[in-house]
């Protein structure tokens, strides 16, 4: 490997950037080593560092990269945190909780020929949702990851919705967009409604080509609901084609490759695929978030946008919200809140105490401020554990 130092001000688009000049948890980049290819890596590089090395051997010549995206990636909306988790917690499970019962009853008519949606019951629960991700995503991210797994059927559609929303706040697009993406996020599997209930029951692995067939149709199903339904957006329809869409043109309805799926679309296969990962399921146990997310990046290019899913995987954290760790000092806790800078101490909430019993009340670790177990060893993740490990009452959190 021949390295080179570099200033950011030299970095160049193209560039694969090998090291800084601090250690890559201090920044908010998640991989070590990338090229240099978005405005908003190169603006990160410029806050966080003086000067990188560059390895020169994969460093890419002008003509061998690849052509600029047709789409921006980022908004200009800015969006503070307005209340800390502990307080937006409870608003959000009210909110998923009436959510919940909502869309089951407002999906009903949809099973039927004909049967067509209320519009505005859907936009009224979108917005509720956003409402809560805008003041404070962290919340309703740990209310949909502590689901049982007796919830209903339509909470999965309910949890891409919000993954679609919280994404869209951290692409920092303005906020008729967060709702657009949350109704697509809820809607583009309305046309699962249409198919066999047989079908629906059983496991994809187990799923012969006919039956593959006929579970594909579900997105045209979805389309002509919604092209059907008065006062629906009108960009929901196409919209909710796109979520099986892959980047080398191996998805479907229509096998669009790279820029023709567009924003929405790359944003929609991630948070789709994401929660399809690590949903609770019937037959056998869901990824845990960090798997999932290795999953995305190893697939990245091929199957999804390169740069969404970085921007995903940054959205969601190397510990997303929800993850049940071990601590060095044997506790087990549950993470509460991203830490965006340093990426591997986020706010972390103590459920079981080192021998494995329940720890009432609850004691919350800021990592970010590096509090000691020990007079000499401060805390630290050790491990990121199934969730199946931990079984937390809801109810029982920030009381």
């Amino acid at each position: 490997m021949q390295r080179k130092q570099v200033t950011v001000e030299e970095l160049q688009f193209g560039m694969f950037v090998a090291e800084l000049d601090r250690p890559w948890t201090e920044t908010p980049f998640m991989f070590q080593g990338f090229h240099l290819r978005t405005d908003q890596q190169l603006e990160a590089l410029k806050k966080h560092c003086k000067h990188v090395f560059i390895d020169i051997e994969r460093t890419e010549k002008p003509d061998r990269r690849p052509p600029p995206a047709q789409f921006k990636i980022r908004g200009q909306t800015k969006y503070a945190e307005q209340v800390k988790v502990e307080v937006e917690y409870q608003a959000a499970a009210a909110v998923f909780s009436r959510s919940v019962a909502k869309v089951d009853e407002l999906l009903k008519p949809v099973s039927k020929p004909g049967g067509v949606l209320e519009a505005k019951d859907v936009k009224e629960s979108v917005s509720q949702l956003t409402d809560s991700v805008v003041r404070n995503p962290d919340a309703m991210l740990l209310v949909t990851r502590l689901r049982e797994k007796s919830a209903a059927a339509h909470a999965r559609a309910l949890q891409v919705s919000i993954y679609m929303i919280v994404f869209a706040r951290f692409l920092e697009l303005a906020r008729e967009e967060l709702e657009l993406l949350g109704m697509v996020g809820l809607l583009q599997d309305v046309g699962k409604t249409r198919l066999p209930a047989a079908l629906m029951e059983k496991n994809g692995s187990s799923l012969t080509a006919e039956e593959i067939e006929l579970y594909k149709t579900h997105v045209q199903h979805a389309f002509d609901i919604l092209s059907a339904t008065p006062g629906i957006h009108p960009r929901l329809p196409p919209l909710s084609q796109l979520h099986h869409e892959r980047q080398d043109g191996s998805g479907y309805p229509k096998g669009l490759k790279g820029d023709q799926i567009g924003l929405y679309g790359s944003m929609a296969a991630i948070a789709d695929t994401f929660d399809m990962l690590t949903a609770p399921r019937a037959q056998g146990e869901p990824l845990s978030p960090s798997a999932a997310l290795s999953y995305l990046y190893k697939e990245r290019g091929t199957g999804f946008h390169s740069d969404l899913v970085e921007q995903f995987i940054q959205c969601v954290g190397v510990f997303p919200v929800g993850s049940v760790v071990e601590l060095n000092s044997g506790e087990t806790g549950l993470v509460i809140t991203q830490n965006l800078v340093r990426r591997l101490k986020p706010r972390v909430m103590i459920v079981l105490d080192a021998k494995g019993a329940p720890m009432r009340p609850h004691k919350i670790l800021d990592l970010d401020r590096d509090p000691k177990y020990t007079p000499e060893e401060p805390y630290r993740i050790k491990r990121t554990l199934e969730q199946t490990k931990l079984q937390v009452d809801p109810k029982e959190l920030f009381i």
